[in-house]
């Protein structure tokens, strides 16, 4: 499968003092992203990563993401603009070396692949894992349900009589 934003980067170049890379959608994908996604638009997408290892030598992805989309709400089914925004942690992995943890308080992973991390995958999951699955527009509220559930429009036809 080929990403629809890739900025790979080599982890062995990664120093010290770790490296700050960021991630801007172009058009092409942030319209890539929003069919992957399943949404009507990404309109912008940008993501700063600091890649940096700790005392023990782990690298880690300490990243910000904010991007402009457009999601359907669940109650109107009208199409609305949305900003989402995330600050997150990852813990990098070479391939083979994914761990079965499922400790919600450890940061997840994410793999690099013959040396190579691709921090626009990065900021492609990230937006996955922090859009709404049921957006609401603003101001989108449910229908008032009924305390009697016999007390709606179609209980009223039940009380008509066959002649």
């Amino acid at each position: 499968m080929t990403p629809e934003i890739s900025r790979p980067v080599a982890v062995d170049r990664i120093g010290p003092a770790g490296i700050d890379v960021t991630v801007k959608a172009t058009p092409a994908e942030c319209d890539a992203l929003a069919q992957r996604m399943q949404l009507p638009a990404v309109q912008s997408l940008t993501c700063r990563v600091h890649l940096a290892r700790d005392a023990g030598g782990t690298l880690f992805a300490h990243g910000h993401l904010v991007a402009r989309v457009v999601q359907t709400c669940v109650i109107t089914l009208d199409d609305f603009e949305a900003t989402v925004e995330d600050r997150f942690v990852l813990r990098c992995v070479p391939e083979g070396e994914e761990t079965e943890d499922d400790d919600p308080e450890t940061p997840d992973e994410i793999v690099s692949v013959g040396g190579m991390l691709d921090v626009g995958e990065v900021a492609a999951e990230q937006l996955a894992l922090v859009l709404d699955p049921y957006p609401r527009a603003p101001g989108a509220e449910l229908p008032e349900m009924p305390d009697d559930p016999m007390d709606h429009g179609l209980a009223a036809l039940g009380k008509l009589k066959r002649h």
